[in-house]
Formats: C-alpha cells, sequence, structure tokens
C-alpha cells in the first residue's frame, strides 16, 4: 500500500469508524419510517432532502470560515462530534418530526466537517498522487459503510428471522450499537489529526464566485444538472422493498454496493491521476444513468441486487475524482471555500430532488423517478464531455 501523510490515514480512519456508525442506520430510516412510524414516501423524500440540503449548506459556511480562521482540524472534531450526539436521539424518537430532527442535526455535523477535512486532505498530500489519496479515503470510508451496514444485517438476523419488516426494538439496538465507533472516531481525531494552516488569508471574505477559475464555475453548472436527477438513497431501498426485498435481503445489497466501491474507490481515484479527472466523472455520470435505468425497469430482487453493485462502481468512479479535480482548480487559501461551494450546491438541489422523486412516484409510478434521474445525468456527461474536448484542443 502507498504510504500516505498522518493526516490522510488518521481522517481515513476516522471515516471508516464514523460510517460503520451511520451505515448501521441510515439504509434502515426508510424503512423504520415506512413500516413502524407510517410515514408517506412524500415525506420520507422530504426528510432526506432537506437533510441533505442541510449539510451541503453548513458546508459551504464551514469551508469558508476554516479558510478565514486559516483551521482545519476543529471544524473537522466538532462535526463528528455533533453526528455522534445527534444519534442518541433516533433511539427515542417517537414521530416522523423526531426523526427528521436527528437527521437534521446529523446532517449539520456532516456539513460542518467534510469541506475543512477534505481541503485539510488536499494540503497533506503531494499533487501528483492527489487524487488516489482521496481514492484510498473514500475506499476507507466505504470499508467502514461495508462493516456498519454488515453489523445491522447480523442484528436483523438474530433478532427479527421471521419478520420481513423491521421492527422498534431492532432498530433501537443497532442505533444503540453504532453510537461505540462514532465516539472512537471523535477521539482518533482529537489526538491524531495535525493542523495545516492555508498559505495565506483569502483577501475577500466572500461566499461568491468571483476569483475562482471559469472550469470550476462550469463544472458546478453541470454538478447542479446532474444533482437535480440524484435523489436520496431512500428510493432504491423502497424500489428494493417494492420488488419484494426483505430488510436483511436489503441490507445485503447495500454491503454489495459497498464492497463494490471500497474495491474500486482508490484504483480509480489513482487512475483520475494518470489520466484525468473530468474523463472518469463523465465515464461515471454515464455509468448512473445505465443503473437509473435498470432500476427503472428492475423486473426483480436480484436485479436490484445486480444494479446496486453497479452503483457502486458509479461511485468509485466520480467521489474521488471530483474531489481532487476542484483542489487542481483551486488555490490553497480557498479550497475550503470551494468545497464549500460544490457541497452547497449539491445540497440546494439535493431538497428539490427527492421533493420531485417523491411526486413522481406517487403520481406516475415507482420507476418514473429513475428515469428522470437516469436522463439528467445523461445531459451533464454531454454538457461536460463538450467542455473536456474543447479543453483538450486548446
Amino acid at each position: 500500500m502507498r504510504k500516505y501523510p498522518r493526516n490522510v490515514l488518521i481522517a481515513t480512519l476516522a471515516s471508516l469508524l464514523t460510517d460503520i456508525s451511520s451505515e448501521m442506520v441510515v439504509y434502515l430510516l426508510p424503512l423504520f419510517l415506512s413500516a413502524v412510524l407510517n410515514t408517506p414516501v412524500t415525506f420520507i423524500g422530504l426528510i432526506e432532502g432537506v437533510a441533505e440540503t442541510t449539510s451541503s449548506l453548513s458546508k459551504l459556511f464551514s469551508g469558508y470560515f476554516s479558510d478565514q480562521l486559516r483551521t482545519r482540524k476543529w471544524f473537522t472534531v466538532v462535526g463528528y462530534g455533533l453526528s455522534t450526539l445527534a444519534k442518541i436521539s433516533l433511539a427515542i424518537a417517537g414521530s416522523w418530526q423526531a426523526v427528521f430532527g436527528a437527521r437534521f442535526a446529523d446532517r449539520l455535523g456532516k456539513g460542518i466537517r467534510t469541506a475543512p477535512r477534505d481541503a485539510l486532505i488536499a494540503e497533506s498530500v503531494d499533487e501528483k498522487i492527489r487524487g488516489a489519496a482521496f481514492g484510498f479515503h473514500r475506499a476507507g470510508d466505504t470499508f467502514g459503510a461495508f462493516i456498519g451496514v454488515g453489523i445491522a444485517a447480523l442484528v436483523i438476523f438474530l433478532t427479527q428471522q421471521q419478520s420481513s419488516l423491521l421492527t422498534r426494538q431492532t432498530f433501537d439496538t443497532i442505533v444503540l450499537i453504532s453510537l461505540i465507533p462514532a465516539v472512537i472516531a471523535v477521539v482518533v481525531l482529537i489526538v491524531g489529526l495535525r493542523e495545516i494552516k492555508p498559505t495565506k488569508l483569502q483577501a475577500l471574505p466572500s461566499f461568491s464566485l468571483r476569483g475562482f477559475d471559469g472550469r470550476f464555475k462550469f463544472f458546478l453548472l453541470v454538478v447542479g444538472i446532474f444533482t437535480l436527477g440524484n435523489s436520496a438513497d431512500a428510493f432504491i431501498v423502497l424500489r428494493a422493498q417494492d420488488r419484494g426485498a426483505s430488510v436483511l435481503v436489503t441490507l445485503l445489497m447495500v454491503m454489495g454496493f459497498n464492497l463494490v466501491y471500497t474495491l474500486l474507490a482508490q484504483p480509480l481515484g489513482k487512475l483520475s491521476d494518470k489520466v484525468g479527472r473530468q474523463r472518469l466523472l463523465i465515464i461515471g455520470w454515464v455509468v448512473y444513468a445505465v443503473v437509473y435505468l435498470g432500476f427503472a425497469l428492475s423486473p426483480n430482487v436480484l436485479t436490484i441486487g445486480v444494479l446496486w453493485a453497479g452503483y457502486g462502481v458509479y461511485y468509485a468512479l466520480t467521489e474521488g475524482a471530483a474531489k481532487a479535480f476542484i483542489a487542481d482548480l483551486v488555490p490553497s487559501e480557498k479550497r475550503g471555500t470551494a468545497y464549500g461551494l460544490y457541497n452547497a450546491v449539491v445540497g440546494l438541489l439535493a431538497l428539490p430532488a427527492s421533493v420531485i422523486a417523491g411526486l413522481l412516484w406517487q403520481s406516475f409510478g415507482a420507476g418514473v423517478p429513475f428515469v428522470f434521474g437516469a436522463a439528467l445525468a445523461l445531459t451533464a456527461a454531454v454538457l461536460f464531455g463538450t467542455q473536456f474536448k474543447v479543453s483538450q484542443s486548446k
């Protein structure tokens, strides 16, 4: 394994532990809301959309202030700590409103930590291996998700083999177990993470796009188009249930997704260092479109499982490459703000994306939101491909 700097290793370990915690719960939330709290699908989409919007908008502010205050570490620590505290409230949630509050706090914590942490990773590693480093971080993060979903699946297997629907007792048990790795992650960050200050203070305190590379602005535009069709993964969970998947089978499919993502994230991140980030992003969006069309047309549970593995390929192609691409375009003193702007675009459109998906599902059928997402992904790929050809010809 390539030797990465201390901050990359610590951030990866913390992400691994936190994703063990988070992924034990997140894929069960739509099932908990639906089966235990009898929440309509439209409200589930609203909860997920608002949660992701909260996360992404707070990334904008935390990234900006981490540039202004020239500190990354403590934004990261506070963000992970808040998400840990938010999980406690899930164990006592008795309504969809209570779940909404817990998801809001959890995603706020994610928003506070993500942009400063990504900026810290970018500043801790040589630009020649930046893609590989972000891919390594994503691999660790997703391996944690694989472990977390595996633990949740084991608890479900041991506690409710005879029930195809999630029970309240099982959900509460899983939430309490999830607190253990979350607390350890916060301790690891406090002890192990080292501060790296940006090279200089940003001249004009501003959230605007002024002064950023034109390619970065165009990238945000294309990401926005893609995101409008990228509804919450809760709809994939509901699609699997719609096709007859039990809670346990659904979690096994999520494990398959995370395993594929884990195995491919670092190699594909490294590949982006060699062949270019744009090429991998275009391929990734095309893969997404194919997978989402598959979800729309899927006739059975087996097909859903195969497609979910393909969904892992999309993530491995794009997540590390996108973050490395931003670092390539933006100087050190503006990276926190740049990551914040990127996540703000994603977050502002996460809410309408999930609300639109919920309305399309209820009005026209379960397959229609996935067709919509596939169409916008192909649009984004074509636009970005056109810009890519122009830049290559210069």
